[in-house]
């Protein structure tokens, strides 16, 4: 049965912020991605007349060159990406790595994933192991900001800040949005605002304790050492620096924490200390992961934005420029956890 899709005919093309995708011309005709790529490859199934002319059209709509991408990548003999990132078991990570091989797929090769379990020196075992296979680029989240991976001339994208010069970088703008999520809790008059932090040096860990710092000092409230707790991003280092962080003697009235994993073991914290969240302790975390969307209560969050990170990291790996810093902006969603009503 043929599905209905939208009339094209008097639409205009949509703004798009990167070239179009599989997925686009799916979601524009009303079709699968299946779909589109029995159009574009015509098979190995076939296709209605109807339904190939609605995807046809999408694609002219669209300017999706299907081959674009995999011819330039056949001409260098491309066959995989490599990915390093500290703990995939973090949702962020793993989401990351999702959208990474859904576009890498789209684009005809294969993404290579490695797990550096938050150690350096595996890392750096990962990244050689990568590289041996001939990798036609590497996708690094670096424990090590002044990492100068030898990677061998492999086009090589980092996702954090780096220290040194001409490195190819990805980055979140980790400084603003931690001061979008403190500056929330200071509107909703919370006065103690602490921060659960990542370990110095760690992925973003050190700008988002400077927009914490920054925000709290420009508000005239106390952001001194006895308000940050630092541990790894994970759901137990995080509960472990919680406990210690409610159990002051004179405890915040809320929490800026670093990553959506770190503020599910301070959500277990505050149950197993009585305390309630929002009423006793307002939260805001850093990522936008599904943990946040899916906590209890759910978790107010400064979103990283994972599509417009994955396809300009792999775009930098596709045609390296001579130097790229890409600073990616972030957005607050507003949950329950600082204390809003959430918005439906």
């Amino acid at each position: 049965m043929e599905m209905s899709g939208r009339d094209m005919t008097n639409d205009s093309p949509p703004t798009r912020s990167h070239p179009a995708t599989r997925s686009d011309v799916a979601r524009l005709a009303g079709v699968s991605t299946a779909v589109v790529s029995y159009v574009v490859n015509n098979g190995p199934r076939p296709v209605a007349t109807a339904t190939r002319a609605r995807v046809l059209a999408a694609m002219s709509e669209l300017d999706y060159t299907p081959n674009a991408v995999a011819r330039a990548l056949r001409l260098r003999r491309a066959q995989a990406v490599g990915l390093v990132v500290p703990d995939v078991s973090n949702t962020y990570f793993g989401a990351l790595a999702r959208e990474l091989s859904n576009r890498a797929f789209e684009a005809g090769f294969a993404l290579l994933l490695g797990d550096s379990d938050n150690d350096i020196e595996r890392e750096r075992a990962q990244v050689d192991s990568l590289i041996s296979h001939r990798i036609d680029g590497l996708i690094l989240v670096s424990l090590d900001p002044g990492s100068d991976a030898e990677v061998g001339g492999t086009p090589t994208v980092y996702l954090d800040q780096r220290d040194q010069p001409g490195q190819r970088t990805v980055v979140v703008d980790n400084l603003h949005g931690a001061r979008l999520g403190v500056e929330h809790l200071i509107e909703h008059g919370r006065q103690r605002i602490a921060l659960l932090g990542g370990i110095v040096g760690s992925p973003g860990a050190d700008a988002r304790h400077q927009g914490w710092e920054t925000a709290l000092a420009d508000a005239g409230l106390p952001h001194g050492e006895d308000l940050v707790q630092r541990s790894e991003f994970s759901r137990a280092a995080g509960h472990e620096a919680a406990i210690a962080l409610l159990s002051q003697p004179e405890p915040p009235d809320a929490v800026f924490v670093a990553s959506d994993v770190q503020a599910l073991g301070l959500l277990a914290a505050a149950r197993e200390l009585g305390i309630s969240v929002p009423a006793q302790l307002a939260v805001v975390s850093f990522d936008g992961t599904d943990d946040a969307r899916y906590s209890d209560p759910p978790l107010t969050a400064v979103e990283q934005p994972v599509d417009e990170i994955a396809s300009t990291a792999l775009r930098a790996i596709i045609a390296p420029a001579e130097s790229l810093h890409e600073i990616v902006d972030v957005g607050l969603v507003v949950r329950r956890s600082c204390g809003c009503s959430e918005p439906a």
